[in-house]
């Protein structure tokens, strides 16, 4: 089963008031194990970045000037993605900026349904405690040191890492299919899976005097011994 973490910044909080996003980073897991895979990019908003955001995330003008722009970019992201599940920390937020950009360059939008909500997740585990991304990394003993000012990587690093510990720890499913389908296979469907013939049989292991001792001993039962019917 694959999904993706992932995290923005963005100039602001709404995209209907010209706010865009300016950072998406996102990391890859698969059976609920990071895989190494990641995507990430800076994103020039064609505007010029409030004082409040700024101090949010520390990208400024200067060092977004010369990025590409979104529509330079919306393709490759999708094709990232996918169709697979996003796991994002306050996932409305997240997906409206993602939808309003995709939908300003032409491209397929995003169905809510395709986000899982880690914000949702830790309200509904815990209720009534905080459940920011830095209060979750308290609870659960994630090392979150590094995250002076916000950043959609390393943002997206951290909640994966306090994903698995939502959904019961850090370790990987105990499923033998790579394969998402298969891992998915019904009760029936197992019941009906037969193992195949070793195409070499194995070399018998008794020796000559152990083989002569057994016949021996079975001789001695009678015609209902039960090795006599399996033969």
């Amino acid at each position: 089963m694959r999904e993706i973490v992932l995290d923005t910044e963005t100039t602001g909080f709404e995209p209907t008031e010209g706010d865009r996003i300016v950072e998406i980073g996102a990391v890859e897991l698969f059976n609920h194990m990071p895989t190494g895979r990641t995507y990430h990019q800076y994103i020039n908003p064609e505007r010029s970045m409030p004082k409040a955001a700024f101090e949010v995330h520390g990208l400024g003008d200067d060092f977004l000037r010369d990025k590409p722009v979104f529509r330079e970019i919306g393709q490759a992201f999708l094709d990232f993605i996918g169709t697979d599940k996003l796991v994002i920390h306050n996932a409305s937020f997240d997906m409206k900026f993602l939808n309003h950009e995709l939908a300003a360059i032409g491209l397929p939008t995003l169905p809510n349904s395709q986000a899982i909500d880690t914000l949702m997740i830790a309200r509904q585990k815990f209720p009534g405690s905080p459940a920011s991304l830095d209060a979750l990394c308290r609870r659960f003993g994630v090392d979150n040191s590094g995250r002076e000012k916000h950043g959609a990587l390393l943002d997206s690093e951290i909640l994966a890492e306090v994903y698995l510990e939502l959904i019961g720890g850090r370790q990987p499913d105990f499923g033998l299919s790579s394969n998402a389908e298969k891992t998915a296979t019904s009760a029936t469907d197992q019941s009906e899976w037969r193992p195949s013939a070793r195409p070499n049989p194995l070399p018998p292991r008794l020796t000559e005097a152990e083989a002569a001792a057994h016949a021996a001993f079975v001789g001695k039962l009678g015609d209902a011994a039960i090795w006599l019917k399996r033969q």
